[in-house]
């Protein structure tokens, strides 16, 4: 099996239809963050999830960099200034998050976002994801399964017995 290239199943863009406050319907096309951004917002969303959890307190270095506290503004990239000028708070809003869903849960999990009217289940679900990335990663590798496509089921009472002799 050859690997197909990258970009005939990955987007480099978000294009997201909205009407806006001139009542005109626009498509705003939200590129993709540059990889130091993607990264910063995994890690706002990860920490984020550990606060609402009342887990452990939200990581100061983390957040201590001005361009972690615009999260927004990271996830719109290019886009921003036009998303902000044709946009009243609550879209702009749901047009920033579903790049934020995009960037750290991928295409389908920011169409669900989109099409669920914001729903924080959603939200919660990117940032579960994002965290057991992260989590593996810390980790190292993960454990690896068997690619034989048998389980590890303890031998039989007859099994243990033959292999005995």
């Amino acid at each position: 099996m050859a690997f197909k290239v990258l970009e005939e199943f990955l987007g480099d863009c978000l294009e997201l239809p909205v009407r806006c406050k001139d009542g005109e319907l626009r498509t705003f096309r939200i590129p993709s963050p540059p990889a130091e951004d993607g990264l910063k917002i995994e890690t706002i969303m990860t920490e984020g999830l550990r606060a609402a959890e009342g887990g452990t307190p939200l990581d100061s270095e983390a957040l201590d960099d001005a361009g972690e506290l615009d999260l927004y503004r990271m996830a719109l990239g290019d886009a921003y200034d036009d998303v902000h000028k044709h946009l009243a708070w609550p879209r702009f809003r749901h047009v920033a998050m579903t790049a934020v869903m995009w960037i750290t849960g991928g295409l389908d999990l920011a169409e669900q976002y989109w099409n669920s009217d914001g729903d924080p289940k959603v939200a919660q679900a990117a940032q579960n994801r994002a965290a057991r990335r992260s989590s593996a990663a810390a980790n190292g590798t993960q454990k690896r399964a068997s690619t034989s496509g048998t389980s590890t089921r303890r031998a039989t009472g007859r099994a243990r017995k033959a292999a005995q002799t």
